[in-house]
């Protein structure tokens, strides 16, 4: 893949003279879905397919952006100057966002760049392809310039820039699960106060299984800020009765006790999600640590079901992949993963199953939605590289 990237730089820019090559990758959340803004743990790993970038330093402030994923736009030219959002820079929004990121944390990108992207996600997938590329452009300004930034600083200044120049309100799981990756690792992350410990993630006989719906979404114009909306005046109802900062802070029989206090019958089960969620992920990181895969995979079924009926963000597209995936033997747990409406899910699926459960789910789904899934046996991998 360096090959090819690098080659793809000559060919654009005329030589790759100077130019170095880098890897940042993309993340699929195992469980723990809409609690990370709610305060609550997440169950995220980073994967071995992700976005690759070629990119050289410039000694002036201009920008040539070139996406191998997007070759009609062409090169993207901008200036350190122009480091504002347009419906017109389009997928350059991403790695502009991070150098203006940079700048409003007192770290000024003092030259310009030459960058050739490449993505083996699947765009608009849910697996984290914006994230990736921001991760990706920090590390790569980090290398560039010398700026004294941990990745999980990387984590927090790509999360800055989606919120703040992106104008979309996500969470920190995705960054931080991208720029704290550990192969053969899912992260257990704590998002109120970001502590977290590596967890194995040994499946012996069974592998993930990641879903691609094909349906696409963008997550600024989809239901996502609506939800944060609904939980956030939820959170300010429940403060008036219980002493909380987020809503990961309940647990099932205080939730229950406490709920009379929102008044809409839709927040509450907005509530009762981001609460249930947060109390299953933690019970599913105790399951893998006890090897039991079977639990984790009922849990898994339950966070779908949950998310389905109280968080309402799956779809027919997601509905129809995890049904069918419950109907196959030695599917062990599956549900939608990522913001929903849309995207992707994961499995656990036994070794043995995988080739009938690509074929059956598979055919399933274009039966009912009229066109294809993608599918995809991932492995667990680090975080971002200098190639």
């Amino acid at each position: 893949m360096k090959d090819m990237v690098m080659r793809k730089f000559q060919e654009v820019f005329g030589d790759a003279e100077g130019a170095k090559c880098y890897f940042a990758p993309g993340r699929v959340n195992l469980i723990g879905e809409h609690t990370d803004y709610n305060g609550g743990h997440v169950f995220p790993c980073a994967l071995t397919i992700g976005t690759y970038g070629a990119a050289r330093r410039r000694q002036d402030n201009r920008l040539r952006f070139y996406s191998v994923n997007f070759e009609k736009l062409g090169v993207i030219e901008s200036s350190l100057e122009e480091l504002v959002p347009s419906k017109e820079a389009g997928w350059t929004n991403y790695p502009k966002g991070v150098m203006w990121a940079f700048g409003e944390k007192g770290m000024q990108v003092p030259f310009g760049m030459d960058l050739v992207l490449y993505g083996n996600i699947p765009n608009g997938s849910g697996l984290s392809s914006s994230a990736s590329v921001e991760i990706l452009t920090g590390y790569i300004l980090r290398d560039f310039f010398g700026f004294e930034v941990s990745n999980q600083d990387l984590a927090l200044i790509g999360q800055y820039a989606e919120n703040n120049f992106n104008k979309v309100n996500c969470g920190i799981m995705d960054q931080f699960a991208i720029a704290m990756g550990k192969k053969d690792n899912a992260i257990f992350l704590d998002t109120a106060d970001l502590s977290f410990e590596y967890a194995p993630i040994t499946l012996e006989g069974a592998k993930i299984v990641i879903a691609s719906s094909n349906k696409k979404r963008g997550l600024g114009d989809s239901k996502y800020n609506e939800r944060r909306s609904e939980c956030e005046t939820a959170l300010a109802e429940l403060q008036q009765v219980v002493e909380i900062k987020g809503l990961g802070d309940l647990d099932e029989e205080t939730f229950e006790k406490y709920v009379s206090a929102i008044k809409s019958e839709v927040r509450r089960r907005r509530a009762k999600h981001a609460v249930y969620e947060n109390q299953r992920t933690i019970r599913a990181v105790e399951a893998l640590k006890a090897n039991d895969v079977a639990l984790f995979g009922k849990l898994m079924n339950a966070s779908q079901v949950s998310l389905r009926d109280d968080y309402e963000v799956t779809g027919i597209e997601l509905d129809t992949l995890v049904e069918e995936a419950w109907k196959i033997e030695g599917v062990i747990g599956s549900r939608m993963t990522g913001a929903g409406f849309g995207g992707c899910t994961v499995s656990i699926v036994k070794d043995e199953a995988i080739d009938s459960f690509i074929e059956n789910v598979g055919k399933a789904y274009e039966a009912k939605i009229g066109y294809a899934a993608d599918f995809y046996v991932v492995e667990v991998g680090n975080g971002p590289v200098t190639l």
